[in-house]
């Protein structure tokens, strides 16, 4: 794209910071939010008496994210083409990307309404641990599916306000949530004593909250970019081949991330109760980098996809420049965060001391977990932005692909080999779907 000198001039383009920050601030801070929820999750979970409620709190909403991921396409899909649609000033096109997802997010809720009971039982069967475990695993996600429709739509306003960038209105709703799920969290389950499911029950609460403000907040940008709303062509998906594909391609994609996430679980909860609590207070450690740097990724996808919009290949290259910089410097402080004091994050989740033990034998792996991650997150917002889901779900198939046999060869190695497979995933993941867009991007079809 560009080298030495030509790569000093994008970084100092000024406006592009301010563009960039103007979304990736705002989304920062509200998804730093998501993983401090977690945080405090595990914080009043992980001070029960026994580490089966944490596991079990652990897997049930590792269950509940993969549907919840699985349906991530309802907002990575919308983002793309509400950039695109108001790139080129296009109203109408931006109330259809508005209204057919969020259809689509209620149709796929009755769906997993009916499916829930084999769902549930499917996700258990493969975990060896013990029958207290998997009882609170069952009862937290039975209780967490309450919330499905509100959290999938709540996708759908999140990637449709970074689309029409406006970072305000997303920060306004995660806030929301999260704030409305701590101080829940305290009430139902340090005060009521409610256990898992007032954690459970927390989430649920504070979903609907964010949904109802979400709603309240999207009047100023459909007056900003005026059109036609059909209701019809909206409920009858008209015209929707393009969302559609674009989705199907995120879900296939989505689904393979998550079977690599799952099959951590498994593989921890093989290793006994206290190392699947060990990992899972772990992973509040990769949340809290993905959402931050996710921050920038979403700032990439909506200026990347308004430039395609306008057809405008330098306005790309100065985004993608500036926030791949900045990406690399917040991976970085991520890591010497968890050097500097991971250990004390650990004993803020947990005073079980054979977790805090465990927890602290693998920490290292968190610590250089987000050089590996920043590829990955940026080239996602990437390609979010163009809408190019197939490529993304080819690249994440073929490291799947490539992650299985290696998670196999690594199973004498115990957890450090469950996370030493995992490192190398998030690496092939970014080095196929890089090279990928470096071979667009030099036979001039990024842009068309």
């Amino acid at each position: 794209m560009a080298r030495g000198g030509a790569l000093l001039q994008l970084w100092r383009d000024t406006p592009t910071h301010k563009r960039v920050w103007a979304i990736a601030l705002p989304m920062i801070l509200s998804n730093i939010s998501v993983p401090l929820v977690g945080l405090v999750d595990t914080a009043v979970i992980g001070h029960l008496d026994g580490a089966h409620f944490l596991g079990g709190v652990a897997v049930g909403s590792t269950l509940f994210t993969f549907v919840l991921w699985a349906a991530g396409f309802l907002r990575m899909g919308t983002t793309g083409f509400a950039a695109q649609a108001c790139g080129a000033e296009d109203g109408s096109a931006l109330r259809r990307v508005l209204l057919q997802p969020l259809w689509l997010a209620l149709l796929i809720s009755l769906l997993v309404w009916l499916l829930q009971r084999p769902l549930i039982d499917v996700g258990l069967h493969f975990l060896d641990s013990s029958q207290a475990l998997l009882d609170q695993a069952r009862l937290y996600v039975g209780i967490r599916l309450h919330s499905l429709p509100a959290a999938l739509a709540n996708f759908v306003l999140i990637g449709w306000f970074v689309g029409a960038q406006n970072s305000r209105s997303p920060f306004l709703i995660l806030l929301t949530v999260n704030l409305s799920n701590v101080l829940l969290d305290v009430l139902l389950v340090v005060v009521l004593e409610w256990g898992v499911a007032g954690a459970a029950w927390a989430t649920v609460i504070s979903d609907y909250l964010g949904l109802m403000l979400g709603l309240a907040l999207l009047a100023p940008i459909l007056r900003r970019y005026p059109g036609q709303t059909d209701w019809l062509q909206a409920l009858w998906l008209r015209g929707a081949g393009p969302l559609i594909r674009v989705n199907r391609d995120i879900l296939i994609r989505t689904l393979a991330l998550e079977s690599v996430f799952y099959l951590l679980v498994v593989q921890g909860a093989r290793l006994g109760d206290e190392v699947v609590a060990a990992n899972a207070v772990l992973l509040n450690f990769l949340l809290l980098t993905s959402h931050g740097l996710d921050g920038l990724a979403h700032a990439l996808e909506a200026l990347g996809g308004h430039a395609l919009g306008r057809r405008d290949p330098d306005a790309l290259r100065k985004v993608l420049v500036v926030t791949t910089l900045w990406s690399l410097l917040l991976s970085c402080a991520f890591m010497l965060l968890f050097l500097l004091f991971g250990n004390g994050i650990i004993a803020l989740l947990t005073d079980l001391p054979e977790v805090r033990q465990q927890a602290a034998t693998y920490l290292p792996w968190m610590a250089v977990m987000p050089l590996a991650a920043v590829w990955s997150y940026l080239l996602d917002g990437l390609f979010i932005g163009a809408s190019r889901a197939r490529a993304m779900r080819n690249a994440m198939l073929a490291a799947l692909l490539l992650y299985l046999p290696l998670a196999w060869a690594l199973q004498s190695w115990g957890n450090h080999g469950v996370w030493l497979g995992f490192f190398c995933f998030m690496w092939l993941r970014s080095l196929l779907l890089g090279g990928w867009f470096v071979h667009l991007w030099r036979t001039n079809r990024w842009i068309s």
